[in-house]
């Protein structure tokens, strides 16, 4: 079965590299937050609280991904605590607040957990985030992204940030990597 989200003539940036065999070595995705998990919108209550809306998919797409033996981490440029809570409620133990420069923090990342660039995907949506998606195995920008991210993406997603597209990622990887078929019969119960 051909994965919904990659069409069979789909290349990377990269001649003779297929989108297919960028992503057979995944291990690692690490994801910016605000305009990839969320819509981009930053919303303050009257007390001034930061709130932010998550995709419920996205979510259950993380605990697919870790439930078949992925890591996920969170790199975002700015700070915020409604990102802890989320993460924390996703046994994401990888989060990374603050930091404009990416690409440094992702390297540290990958040193720490052993892995070479191209054992990581990156997902992001803008100008923060161009770097690292030029230098791992895997950049993908969701739809809404902005242009200069898209080009730079070795993906794009269909779905826009906020809107599933990390499951639609998780999704994609998965049934790339032939484990997409186990994670259904475990909630089918085979």
């Amino acid at each position: 079965m051909r994965p919904r989200c990659i069409p069979a003539q789909k290349q990377s940036r990269r001649p003779g590299m297929r989108l297919e065999q960028r992503i057979a070595p995944i291990q690692l995705i690490l994801c910016d937050v605000d305009g990839v998990l969320t819509d981009g919108s930053i919303c303050f209550d009257n007390q001034g609280i930061e709130t932010k809306t998550f995709h419920v998919r996205d979510g259950m797409g993380i605990r697919l991904w870790q439930q078949s033996g992925g890591r996920f981490g969170l790199l975002t440029a700015r700070s915020s605590h409604i990102v802890k809570v989320r993460a924390a409620e996703l046994g994401v133990d990888i989060i990374r607040q603050g930091f404009s420069d990416k690409l440094p923090v992702a390297q540290q990342i990958m040193s720490e957990l052993n892995l070479s660039s191209q054992q990581v995907c990156y997902v992001g949506d803008d100008l923060t985030d161009l770097q690292l998606i030029s230098e791992v195995g895997l950049g993908v920008a969701v739809a809404d992204a902005i242009d200069e991210v898209k080009s730079a993406a070795h993906h794009t997603t269909l779905a826009a940030g906020g809107k599933g597209a990390v499951r639609e990622l998780i999704e994609t990887i998965l049934q790339t990597q032939n484990r997409w078929h186990e994670v259904v019969r475990n909630y089918q119960g085979q």
